[in-house]
């Protein structure tokens, strides 16, 4: 008995010095073996503004975990220290095939095929939004986007209609199947037991692994069958019109020996383009939550936009129908009209539209933040000692909000901050803001994301209005990606001519 007393006293004591040694440190408080655990863990539902409160005090955080310890940072100068200076300390996932890639994203042929993908699939989420519009039907509007940029995306990636954007809104295991991983792997953060389940094939890990064949069967059959439709093509002289989707020109350069490019490798690809469903879909949606919350911006922009269009038509020699918004056929005639005026070159003019989605993804971005492993010892410049095997994050989400990065209205949504003097677009750095991080790993679809959603934000903001459903609860459910946790429930109106 008096040993077991002895060693009680001596845990107890070994639990007060610990803790009274962090009485003057900075960032979260932890106890012996387990770290900030369960600190962590009482704050998982809202991780990102724990992290915000956090760095907001100190720009370097330290949180130890069970098996490791993550070093968050909201300093440009550590974030350009890690993602440039000292970019080969910081692996991640890293293709040989990104050179590759980020020829095939930039050309024309793609770029115009992406256009009128991106139209017509903004067309037929418009087409659903009037309908809703009628009955004053109550609509999840992040499950539209999400259906509206799986459909395009795949569209653009594989050349393939899905038809998730369809009026009876069709199950699709594929969708179900790519947001249960996402979930899953975003679990892995707090679960210091997943690699033990993963060993095992038990639980979350089970699912994941289900949810990833899922995928990859999705990818192989898309590939599978497209190298067949290529070669019946070349075997019967029936070459026709060259596709332009990503997959069939990865399939035409995987015929050269020397790209290296293997069905696996394809696949890699394929899913990296997947990946901008989300992201798009969640920056969209937060888009327009932020106009709901900030109708002055709304009206600005719908104002914005109503010159636009007046000054697009008059330079193309077109008549603008007249409309009446409560008349279907003329509000849907007339909105086909100014969905006819942007191309890629009238959006580029949409300087305050590209000024109001830069603004949402600086307080809202797709990717809150953005855990890098550590291959060697290191130091960041504020002299942060790193240490081979453990995690550095950079966090986007904490980076917008932080007055020492932006200023004393840091929190205020405003996208006239981008403006310069004259009047012109001004972008920050990207070691500030990282929505697409920065250096050598900078994203290959940032173009390709503002382009879809400017297309879609031009025709949804032009033509209509967003009345959130009262008493939705709007917050963040923890993923890799920012998805709202319930959905963005509201109803929608027509706007009048």
């Amino acid at each position: 008995m008096g040993m077991v007393t002895m060693l009680v006293g001596m845990a107890v004591s070994s639990i007060f010095i610990h803790r009274w040694k962090q009485r003057n440190v900075k960032g979260p408080k932890t106890w012996p073996f387990v770290g900030a655990a369960i600190e962590q863990l009482m704050n998982y539902d809202r991780m990102h503004d724990w992290l915000a409160k956090l760095l907001a005090e100190s720009k370097t955080i330290k949180v130890p975990m069970p098996f490791t310890t993550y070093t968050y940072i909201a300093d440009p100068a550590n974030v350009e220290h890690v993602l440039k200076t000292n970019f080969n300390n910081y692996p991640k996932m890293w293709r040989k095939q990104r050179k590759t890639s980020s020829f095939e994203f930039a050309s024309k042929n793609l770029r115009d095929f992406s256009t009128i993908v991106f139209r017509d699939y903004a067309m037929k989420l418009s087409s659903i939004l009037c309908q809703a519009s009628v009955g004053n039907k109550v609509i999840d509007m992040q499950e539209l986007l999400m259906r509206m940029t799986l459909d395009s995306i795949c569209k653009v990636g594989f050349g393939v209609e899905i038809g998730t954007l369809a009026p009876e809104l069709p199950d699709n295991h594929f969708a179900r199947a790519f947001d249960t991983a996402n979930i899953i792997l975003t679990l892995r953060f707090i679960d210091p037991l997943w690699r033990i389940k993963r060993f095992l094939k038990v639980g979350s890990e089970a699912l994941l692994d289900q949810s990833i064949q899922v995928i990859n069967d999705f990818t192989y059959s898309m590939i599978h069958k497209r190298k067949a439709e290529i070669l019946e093509a070349k075997t019967s002289d029936k070459n026709g019109k060259i596709k332009h989707d990503i997959l069939s020109r990865f399939v035409e350069l995987s015929e050269n020996p020397d790209s290296n490019l293997t069905d696996k490798s394809l696949r890699d690809v394929l899913n990296f383009v997947i990946a901008g469903r989300d992201t798009t879909a969640t920056t969209l949606s937060w888009f327009v939550y932020t106009m709901i919350v900030n109708p002055h911006v709304a009206d600005k922009l719908y104002c914005y936009l109503k010159d636009f269009e007046e000054d697009q038509a008059k330079e193309e020699k077109v008549s603008l129908a007249s409309y009446d918004p409560e008349d279907p056929k003329s509000f849907a005639e007339r909105l086909a009209q100014f969905a006819s005026l942007l191309t890629y070159d009238s959006l580029g003019k949409l300087s305050y539209l590209h000024a109001a989605i830069t603004e949402t993804l600086r307080l809202y971005p797709a990717v809150p933040q953005d855990p890098k492993g550590i291959a060697k010892d290191d130091v960041l410049p504020d002299g942060t000692k790193l240490r081979a095997g453990g995690m550095v994050t950079y966090v986007p989400y904490s980076m917008g909000r932080m007055v020492y990065n932006w200023g004393s209205d840091a929190a205020s949504f405003n996208p006239d901050r981008w403006f310069n003097e004259e009047g012109l677009f001004q972008n920050a750095s990207p070691f500030k803001f990282t929505a697409f991080q920065a250096g050598p790993r900078i994203c290959l679809g940032k173009d390709s994301a503002y382009l879809q959603m400017k297309m879609a934000l031009a025709i949804l903001c032009r033509f209509f209005n967003f009345h959130l459903v009262p008493n939705h609860p709007v917050k963040y459910r923890m993923m890799t990606i920012l998805s709202m946790q319930h959905g963005l429930k509201l109803t929608v109106t027509r706007r009048s001519a």
